[in-house]
């Protein structure tokens, strides 16, 4: 595909990452060349020095055969305009980038008005998932399919926990029905694992279910799952706000540290319920005089990478069970990770996986689309979710009577209200929504399993 990315900062040098990976024919947009010039030296892609609101330059840049344009510029206005724009000189679909929470219940207005495709708000997508994480304090990373009916929870065992040692078999047998154990990573090792596969402590795993059996799964491998009733947030920005609404709906207290005085009041009023203290997050006197120790979880989400890290580890040390952080800088993850904090979030990995599902759906328009795909496994692997259509050539065979390509696995079967973990007689229909694990692949098509 052909695709136009406007706004060379770090969202768009990583989509460009992304999307390039994915033998897409990336153009970025830019003014700055000093950001192109990185682009240039580390991408495969083409990079033009240019106003993307500017019709030449667009024109430039091959809008008239443009599949996608992604407008991810610093202004919410300007994306607008460039994707309008785009539009009228026949670019075939576009993304906006729009992050003021002002716009929040106009969306669907503004993509009427501007004839806009599809509209990411990294911020919005940020706090969701801190939300996830929250609401399952035991996992290394939560993502949803068919809007929050099945979960995918990450986590890392430990020697004390019931399923070590043990094979997937066994678990099965033993254990609590409609989970199953998709995907396993050990060291950089990544297993789409079998039957008689051993779990070990260290083992990261991947399990996929409906939210309750997950719940009692993790019970019956003897991880407690507290409900957490209270949550310190470090910075006031945007996220801060969508994620204090988040945890508000979930009866969760919520206290926030800003720095800014006018922020404060801002939130003041747009968070009456919150707490919200004028001070620096990342001062332990402040932190330790606003009870940190009594927090049940602790989120630190400023723009400061080094002072979110030091932050959310000073929270571990104070007795906090969860301790979130929001990193940009995803090469120093793995590092980070070893600290001991609980939880990494990354805005520009979490809005690529939006992005990148949309293209693949772009790409199969015609077949049994892509629905939702996020990378995982230190992205080593995929969980895709698709929809089974008319094209879809194994309509009602027997899993077992099919031949899967090796490292692909078929986690769940979404039918109606059914959530059903796939079993050998099991098959799949028109309309199902098929979650699938795969490795080393990428797949833009549900016949491509087989």
């Amino acid at each position: 595909m052909k695709i136009i990315i406007i706004g060379d900062g770090k969202l768009g040098y990583s989509l460009a990452d992304s999307l390039s990976k994915e033998n897409n024919d990336v153009t970025i947009i830019d003014k700055d060349p000093q950001a192109l010039r990185k682009a240039a030296d580390y991408l495969d892609v083409m990079c033009i020095k240019g106003n993307g609101l500017s019709t030449s330059t667009l024109l430039e840049a091959g809008i008239k055969e443009a599949d996608l344009l992604i407008a991810a510029t610093t202004s919410d206005e300007i994306n607008m305009v460039c994707c309008l724009t785009a539009k009228k000189l026949g670019a075939a679909h576009t993304i906006a980038r729009i992050r003021d929470p002002e716009y929040a219940n106009e969306l669907t207005q503004l993509k009427a008005d501007l004839d806009l495709d599809m509209i990411i708000n990294p911020e919005h997508a940020v706090a969701g998932e801190i939300a996830r994480l929250i609401e399952f304090p035991p996992a290394a990373n939560v993502e949803v399919f068919k809007k929050g009916r099945v979960v995918l929870l990450e986590m890392r065992l430990t020697e004390n926990m019931s399923i070590v040692n043990k094979s997937l078999k066994d678990i099965s047998e033993k254990g609590i029905k409609g989970i199953l154990i998709g995907g396993v990573l050990r060291g950089d090792d990544v297993i789409i694992p079998k039957g008689d596969f051993v779990l070990l402590p260290g083992d990261k795993i991947f399990i996929v279910g409906r939210n309750s059996r997950i719940v009692q799964f993790c019970k019956h491998i003897g991880v407690y799952m507290p409900k957490i009733k209270s949550v310190m947030i470090m910075g006031g920005g945007r996220i801060a706000y969508y994620l204090a609404k988040y945890l508000q709906e979930m009866e969760i207290k919520v206290k926030i540290i800003e720095k800014n005085k006018d922020r404060c009041l801002e939130l003041s009023e747009l968070l009456p319920k919150a707490l919200i203290i004028n001070g620096d997050g990342s001062d332990e006197t402040i932190l330790n005089s606003e009870n940190l120790d009594s927090m049940g979880a602790f989120v630190a989400i400023t723009d400061r990478d080094e002072d979110n890290i030091i932050a959310a580890l000073l929270a571990k040390q104070y007795g906090v069970k969860k301790s979130i952080a929001k990193i940009s800088r995803e090469n120093f993850f793995d590092a980070i990770m070893n600290l001991g904090i609980d939880n990494i979030v990354s805005p520009k990995q979490i809005t690529a996986n939006f992005i990148l599902s949309y293209v693949r759906g772009l790409k199969n328009a015609m077949g049994n689309p892509v629905d939702v795909l996020y990378k995982i496994m230190e992205n080593k692997a995929e969980a895709i979710e698709f929809t089974a259509g008319k094209t879809t050539k194994f309509l009602d065979v027997p899993l077992k009577n099919l031949k899967l390509k090796e490292g692909i696995l078929i986690a769940a079967i979404i039918r109606k209200n059914d959530i059903i973990i796939p079993h050998g007689s099991d098959v799949i229909k028109e309309k199902d929504n098929v979650i699938l694990f795969v490795k080393d692949k990428e797949l833009t098509d549900l016949n491509d399993i087989v």
